[in-house]
């Protein structure tokens, strides 16, 4: 349960009706771009975040960000994560859970979901039809060995989870890494996934970054399949001729990396986009140093 002084609260209190106030007034905390409140993934905190989970929340609002996706709740009912946002200033949209993790616990997942208002459950990794098949079911080699069956169970899992998401009164997402871009007889498993899942059920949270890394143009992918987008997620990478999706490259704050945004954001702007989160994964300067520059960059940049 979180506890918190009397003094703490005075001063969240008085710097949440600053942030209010800032929020209000300025305009340019919209990420400027796709004309969204700037999000965040929040497993770019997760290793603070679980130490002081208010504190970090209270962190990342002050940076700008409005809007944050979960990974992971560390214990705390939906009350506390609630209470926690709300008195810093922002709105847990989402929240994600890989399918090992999802199917034994989908209506517990479900009410939890309700009962702190989200408005996306997403499925953040897919999982083998047959675990028993390899050695390590939750590793990337395993996620690389999926065959068109396993890609075919896998819409059939979200297909079923979606119509259970949408009659909560959310809907139901899946989100990408690299393994969905590879192969099976000229058939690319991303595009058989698009394709076997239902619209209506199964939405799309596009990771631009990931795409990228696969060989693939996330520009290219939100105009070929405008409707079936709700969400993204931005990152950035220092690319190299040898990148591989075996071998992938350092995370790196957004703009100092090689990936290009503009053409994707251009594009993003005429699908149908709601949220955006900034997600990094590694950092080689202070966590929130390297955020605030990918706050100030998701500011900054036009199309």
């Amino acid at each position: 349960m979180l506890r918190i002084s009397r003094r703490t609260f005075l001063k969240t209190a008085s710097a949440s009706a600053a942030c209010a106030a800032l929020w209000n007034s300025v305009p340019q905390l919209i990420a400027n771009a796709l004309g969204l409140p700037l999000g965040l993934q929040l497993y770019s905190v997760r290793d603070i975040l679980p130490k002081d989970y208010e504190g970090t929340l209270h962190q990342v609002a002050a940076l700008g960000y409005r809007e944050v996706e979960a990974a992971g709740f560390f214990g705390h009912s939906p009350a506390e994560v609630k209470q926690a946002m709300d008195r810093v200033g922002l709105h847990c949209v989402s929240a994600h859970y890989p399918l090992t993790q999802l199917l034994p616990k989908v209506d517990e997942t479900i009410q939890f979901g309700k009962d702190l208002g989200l408005s996306y459950i997403v499925c953040s990794s897919p999982m083998l039809k047959d675990p028993s098949r390899v050695r390590d079911a939750g590793s990337r080699a395993a996620r690389e060995s999926m065959t068109l069956d396993d890609w075919h169970w896998n819409a059939d899992q979200f297909n079923r989870i979606g119509e259970k998401v949408n009659a909560a009164g959310m809907r139901f997402a899946y989100h990408n890494h690299t393994p969905e871009f590879r192969s099976e007889n000229g058939v690319v498993f991303y595009d058989e996934l698009l394709r076997s899942t239902d619209p209506t059920k199964v939405s799309m949270e596009l990771d631009c970054g990931w795409a990228v890394v696969a060989g693939q143009k996330p520009a290219d992918l939100l105009s070929r399949y405008p409707t079936r987008f709700s969400m993204l997620h931005v990152k950035d990478f220092k690319m190299s001729p040898t990148t591989t999706p075996s071998d992938p490259p350092p995370s790196t704050e957004m703009g100092r990396g090689t990936i290009d945004y503009h053409p994707i954001f251009e594009a993003a702007k005429k699908a149908h986009i709601e949220h955006a989160f900034v997600e990094q994964e590694q950092f080689d300067i202070p966590p929130m140093e390297a955020l605030k520059i990918d706050a100030d960059y998701m500011r900054a940049v036009t199309v």
